[in-house]
């Protein structure tokens, strides 16, 4: 299967990726990953998120982390295997990447995220680290849930 990418501004101030193994199937992990007014049952780094229609590209969702509230926009839905949106949030535009693969049993998810415009370029560092906190947690609840409903 041949799939449209999205892709992370490889030169952003900020930009992070990892990855991480989860026992569960890629229709269980895409699920709970789709569905974004559920995120703060799952994620304690969110607490509001809703999504302003379908699951499909070009739907608007505004979520709120302890940063703030998001705008952001869905760019690309291929179930269960791609979920991509870009955001604003304080003057930074993000790009943010979710890809998902079954792997010897299992679900490996892999995410990016990149940052840019002036606050970002001003704060590279402190905001490269709390990227990088925010996605390796994400993924870390992420595994949490899908493996407690695998169960």
């Amino acid at each position: 299967m041949v799939m449209n990418m999205v892709e992370v501004n490889e030169k952003a101030p900020v930009l992070a990726k990892a990855q991480i193994e989860i026992v569960a199937t890629p229709e269980t992990v895409w699920n709970i990953m789709a569905d974004i007014e559920a995120w703060p049952s799952w994620n304690p780094d969110v607490k509001k998120a809703c999504l302003k229609g379908e699951l499909e590209e070009g739907t608007q969702f505004q979520w709120k982390t302890k940063v703030g509230k998001i705008t952001s926009l869905l760019q690309k839905v291929e179930p269960p295997h791609l979920l991509a949106w870009t955001g604003r949030i304080m003057g930074i535009n993000a790009i943010h990447v979710w890809r998902i693969e079954s792997k010897d049993g299992k679900t490996v998810v892999v995410t990016e995220e990149s940052w840019e415009g002036a606050l970002s370029r001003v704060m590279s560092g402190r905001m490269q680290t709390m990227l990088e906190e925010s996605i390796n947690s994400g993924l870390q609840y992420l595994k949490s849930e899908s493996e407690r409903v695998s169960d």
